[in-house]
């Protein structure tokens, strides 16, 4: 049994912060849970998938976003409890279907969850998701610590069923994957019935059709929900204040940031001097609970991630609140007292708060800083971002770099997001030239394809991965398809979505759960497209390289699919396909004209320098036996020997 369910009511159990997610929905009694993978938010789904079978939820990695919000919505409409689960970018992706929800509404109670990414810890950016809830009016929540991350969950079921609409709870990175301790709740024993009422009026939000028409009213309906919500915010426990009755400073926070505030008071010893009121309910923000406290302190710091919403949001309040509450003078993002960009931190705060105090105040003693800058640089060894030991993704940039380094017409190639967006860099030999969306290279691709009329005669080249080509990519292909972009595109198969955790997606033969279900060929489908198709294995750099060099001769759309499952697939961990050595007779090093080509340039972190001996050798530990570097060898001192 699943550790989120061994715990009984009442009991303390350490959980990380997406497990607490996952609890608190199984408390609210969820019976449908859909989302795309994605670092930091992948957590809530498998852990909930793991126990589906135990708890009778139906739970499934969506194809993408927008398909997982309909697939929550759905169970919604049939009067069940549903979550949808995504990052930050996710919530762009399906904005397009939660603009006519939010309008439409729903019944049986819908929470959406966006975990953000401060810092763009494990992104390509820090995008901000708490703005899609003042654009589609809906309710935004956001919890301090973990057991409010548990606790609230199961609030925003019942929120969401009593103003009939859905309901996002925000996360973000440091509180989704750091850990602590949460005391579960009862575990509901409800039946759960599934059934889609449709014949009543169109304007009966529970027996009629499910439709955001006629608009205008519907919006006018979904105003006086949202007014439903401001008048529960109110009385929330999530929103609490501590300090003293009328303090020289009152600072306003929430989610994690409410963490890094309270330490930050704590280690200045000023709780005598400054308030600090921690918001769960963070939009729209109660006006009488924000009359309350604003009227404690004519001096206000809000602290947040990233950029000043929350700020601004108080800001307004305050303003319509002014002929009650005065002016104020606030701190915050937009008066440079903390930056607008990049992850909050204690340090930041305290020196936030040293200055408007007029505190001084050292971390650590300077010396100690200056002697840890010393050892820092010192006996350590540098590292480059880089793929790991025997990955698929290595060995097809090199082949790409290379065909079009000797195609000679100045190709290139367009990226996206995953394992692969390194290619940028020169672990990947700097062999990408754009990289966005996921899904935007082959869209690129498509737009230079058509611009042979302009003169341009460069080989395009676009990259995607097998998840993202299911997820971002297909109408980016038909697009290709039917305008007749002359592109070629490579989809790095590595058999799961590798970058988040190898979950699956429609190209592999099992869902969530692990059950069997059909898998989506890449091959036959591109074919029934009207694409030229060629498979090779990456870790076949000679026959990948003539398969590039007959798709450049077609004129059109080509498909190349590079298919070698990832280094660190549970399939594969342990598991080498070559016993791989170095020959020191005849690896030459620097004197053999590569001058250390493979450790040099190709940089697989299976393969060292000896300075001492002047050749290369194998990390036997690191090398995965993929036998990739005896390939790209110009003396031929590295040997690969077949594993029975």
């Amino acid at each position: 049994m699943s550790a989120i369910l061994k715990g009984k009511e009442g009991t303390r159990h350490l959980l990380m912060g997406n497990e607490a997610i996952a609890r608190g929905a199984l408390e609210a009694g969820v019976a449908v849970a859909a989302g795309y993978p994605g670092t930091p938010s992948s957590e809530i789904i498998e852990t909930l998938a793991g126990v589906s079978s135990q708890q009778n939820l139906y739970v499934e990695w969506s194809v993408n976003e927008k398909v997982a919000m309909e697939v929550a919505a759905a169970g919604s409409f049939a009067g069940l409890r549903s979550m949808c689960v995504m990052k930050q970018n996710g919530v762009n992706v399906g904005s397009d279907f939660l603009l006519h929800l939010a309008i439409t509404g729903t019944r049986g109670g819908m929470v959406l969850v966006p975990c953000d990414d401060p810092g763009a810890l494990s992104s390509a950016n820090e995008g901000e998701s708490r703005h899609f809830a003042r654009m589609l009016e809906i309710p935004l929540l956001e919890p301090g610590d973990f057991q409010e991350a548990k606790d609230m969950i199961k609030w925003a079921f019942e929120l969401s069923e009593q103003i009939q609409n859905v309901v996002m709870v925000r996360s973000v990175t440091r509180l989704s994957h750091a850990s602590g301790n949460v005391v579960f709740g009862k575990l509901p024993e409800i039946e759960k019935n599934a059934f889609f009422a449709h014949e009543g009026p169109i304007l009966d939000p529970i027996q009629g059709p499910m439709s955001s028409l006629p608009v205008v009213y519907k919006h006018g309906q979904q105003q006086k929900k949202l007014k439903q919500a401001v008048a529960e915010f109110e009385e929330s426990g999530f929103n609490a204040y501590s300090g003293p009755p009328v303090p020289e400073l009152l600072l306003i926070t929430g989610s994690a940031c409410f963490l890094y505030s309270k330490e930050a008071i704590s280690l200045l010893g000023v709780e005598d001097r400054v308030g600090l009121l921690k918001l769960g309910t963070t939009w729209p923000l109660p006006p009488k609970l924000m009359e309350k406290y604003l009227g404690i302190s004519d001096r206000i710091l809000v602290v947040e991630e990233v950029i000043p919403f929350l700020e601004e949001n108080i800001k307004i309040v305050a303003a319509e609140l002014g002929p009650k509450i005065g002016p104020h003078t606030f701190f915050g993002k937009r008066e440079g007292y903390l930056p607008q960009a990049g992850e909050m931190n204690s340090d930041l705060v305290i020196a936030a708060l040293s200055k408007i105090l007029d505190l001084t105040y050292e971390a650590v003693p300077q010396a100690y800083s200056a002697r840890a800058r010393e050892l820092s640089g010192a006996g350590v060894p540098g590292r480059d971002l880089t793929f790991c030991a025997g990955c698929p993704h290595r060995a097809s940039f090199w082949t790409i770099h290379n065909s079009l380094q000797m195609d000679g017409r100045q190709g290139f190639v367009c990226g996206d997001i995953g394992c692969y967006s390194m290619a940028i860099l020169p672990t990947g030999f700097n062999t990408l030239k754009t990289l966005h969306a996921m899904g935007s290279g082959i869209g690129l691709a498509s737009g230079f394809g058509k611009l042979a009329q302009f003169g341009m005669e460069q080989p395009v080249v676009a990259v995607v991965g097998d998840s993202t080509f299911f997820h971002a990519a297909l109408p980016a292909v038909i697009n290709a398809i039917h305008h007749q972009a002359d592109i070629t595109i490579v989809v790095l198969d590595n058999s799961g979505t590798a970058m988040t955790g190898f979950q699956s997606h429609p190209g592999l033969p099992v869902d969530a759960a692990g059950n069997a279900a059909p898998a989506i060929d890449v091959v036959n489908l591109c074919e029934a497209m009207g694409a030229t198709v060629r498979v090779s294995d990456p870790f076949d750099p000679e026959k990948t390289q003539r398969t590039l060099f007959e798709l450049f001769e077609f004129q059109g759309l080509k498909v190349l699919v590079l298919k070698q499952i990832c280094a660190l697939s549970p399939e594969k961990k342990a598991k080498k396909m070559f016993e791989v050595s170095v020959d020191e007779n005849v690896c030459l090093g620097q004197t053999c004209g590569c001058n250390q080509l493979c450790t040099r340039i190709f940089k697989c972190p299976g393969l060292n320098w000896d300075n001492e001996k002047g050749v290369s050798s194998i990390d036997e530990v690191i090398c995965v036996g993929c036998g990739m570097c005896a390939s790209i060898c110009p003396s031929g001192a590295i040997r690969k020997k077949e594993v029975a």
